[in-house]
């Protein structure tokens, strides 16, 4: 699976963390932030595109608190990205809603929850069934 990592200033260092931790559970990575972003909006944007595109499975985005690059995210038409600080909300919202990224704020999580989290989020795919229906509505909310 290839996860794509995108990070501003605050949240580079979280990054750089998990990108080691995935490597050395054998997910292939592909960076965005080599070097930090200068805005978190350019940072969760890229990658979205980048999600859409198929270039990458999944996408995990960093900057102080998550919500920010969620929001952006979101803002590109088909993305859903989901802030999330806790490893329920990571797992049932890939699971139910589909989730094709999570944003993780680096200024809430810590370096052992993040991994956590985020292999919560990589364990499990969508259900697909009767949760198609409420991405189905946030497709037609263009």
């Amino acid at each position: 699976m290839k996860i794509a990592l995108a990070a501003d200033k605050d949240g580079f260092t979280l990054k750089e963390h998990i990108k080691t931790f995935l490597r050395q559970k054998d997910y292939e990575i592909l960076d965005l932030s080599e070097k930090p972003a200068n805005d978190f909006i350019d940072s969760s944007v890229e990658l979205a595109h980048i999600i859409l595109d198929k270039k990458a499975d999944r996408g995990v985005m960093f900057d102080e608190y998550g919500l920010g690059s969620a929001m952006a995210s979101n803002k590109v038409h088909g993305m859903v990205t989901a802030n999330v600080s806790e490893e329920n909300t990571a797992h049932m919202t890939t699971q139910h809603n589909g989730a094709k990224a999570i944003a993780i704020g680096a200024g809430i999580v810590g370096e052992r929850l993040a991994e956590q989290i985020v292999t919560a989020y990589l364990s499990v795919d969508y259900a697909g069934g009767r949760h198609q229906i409420r991405l189905d509505m946030l497709e037609k909310m263009y």
